[in-house]
């Protein structure tokens, strides 16, 4: 038995897995398949949301916290496991956005560096994007990280941490119960226990909280993607145009996403959005043309009202928890998400306002 049992092996719950850790708990980490192999491997890693003046400020709060720590993060996690996450510091352009004077007084009431900049700077930026953008506006402190390796870089951790004990291929059948409290897991391969127990099973959240009556409004929302073997320098920057976006990685490759499909628990790929990121690629970088698609994939995201997580005590259990609901967020929110958990579960001062991200009040029905 454990102090704490977390369910969910993705970003969020390593991150969580690993804060617990550091603060002295025992833990027990369980995923139902491999860790970070659902939508922590799928997204693309960009550490900004997309157009982030048009998000509440509940995910402007954690956006900014996390986007301050993965530096320190990233270098943390290669010092301490020889697995290089790969974040790029690079800048996000913005280009032919509709609500630019709505962005730049956002920008300036958070303390966010942006720009609007013309064409010139953005072709001398970059060179190979699609002639006729006349305008863009400029992130210069946006980062993207190479999620996969950042997955990989912390279930090494994991591995190495004394205090956690890890649990893949564990699918969870039923939440324990005695009394008001959950006292642990069923899964097909056993029961466990622990003190408390946390929920960060992304899009499968609300599914295992129904079998407790709370109806969780966190839904699967697939994206697919895909990823063009390119060369080093051809895109530098992350682009985002018309929704859609551009993300380079060191080895030259390029990623191209996404799709929003509310179509349930399903990842199976299509020819439709295949077509359609393939043009989208194009659009924005012609000479693509030149380079083979080399993968295309589906990821399900936790999809919440608005973005806004839910994170904090699950109402009418003394010991139950949740940390899941981050949308298409969920590499930018994680490291305030896990923060903010940690900070709930060991009572101390949080570092944002908990009522925020609240689940009383927010249930459905």
């Amino acid at each position: 038995m454990s102090d704490v049992l977390i369910v969910g092996g993705g970003v969020i719950g390593m991150m969580t897995a690993r804060e617990l850790s550091h603060a002295g708990m025992s833990v027990q980490l369980l995923d139902m398949n491999a860790c970070a192999k659902e939508s922590s491997w799928a997204g693309g890693g960009i550490v900004s949301p997309l157009y982030p003046w048009r998000y509440s400020e509940p995910v402007t709060r954690l956006a900014t916290w996390s986007q301050s720590s993965y530096v320190h993060l990233a270098q943390q996690l290669l010092e301490e496991t020889g697995f290089d996450p790969e974040l790029r510091q690079k800048g996000m352009f913005m280009a032919a956005v509709d609500d630019a004077e709505e962005a730049l007084n956002w920008a300036a009431e958070f303390h966010r560096p942006m720009e609007q900049v013309g064409a010139r700077f953005l072709y001398e930026k970059e060179p190979n994007l699609a002639p006729g953008v006349e305008q863009a506006l400029w992130m210069p402190e946006v980062c993207s990280i190479r999620n996969p390796r950042l997955g990989r870089s912390l279930r090494r951790s994991i591995e190495m941490d004394e205090n956690i004990t890890l649990l893949e291929e564990h699918r969870v059948s039923e939440l324990l119960l005695e009394g008001e409290s959950v006292v642990g897991v069923r899964t097909h391969k056993g029961d466990y226990y622990a003190d408390q127990v946390i929920i960060c099973a992304g899009a499968w959240s609300g599914e295992l909280l129904r079998q407790l009556n709370l109806n969780l409004p966190v839904e699967p929302v697939k994206g697919q993607m895909m990823v063009f073997k390119a060369e080093p320098g051809l895109i530098n920057r992350v682009v985002l145009m018309g929704g859609r976006y551009l993300i380079p990685r060191n080895d030259g490759r390029i990623l191209v996403g996404s799709t929003l499909e509310r179509v349930g628990f399903d990842k199976q790929t299509t020819d439709e959005a295949h077509d359609s990121l393939y043009a989208t690629a194009m659009s924005i970088c012609p000479k693509l043309k030149d380079y083979p698609v080399e993968y295309h994939w589906a990821g399900l995201r936790p999809g919440s009202p608005e973005g806004v997580p839910f994170i904090g005590p699950a109402p009418g259990y003394e010991n139950l928890f949740v940390n899941a609901g981050q949308h298409r967020n969920g590499l930018v929110l994680a490291p305030a998400s896990t923060r903010l958990m940690a900070d709930i579960v060991l009572q101390r001062r949080p570092i944002i306002d908990p009522q925020l991200y609240t689940l009383s009040g927010r249930l459905v029905g």
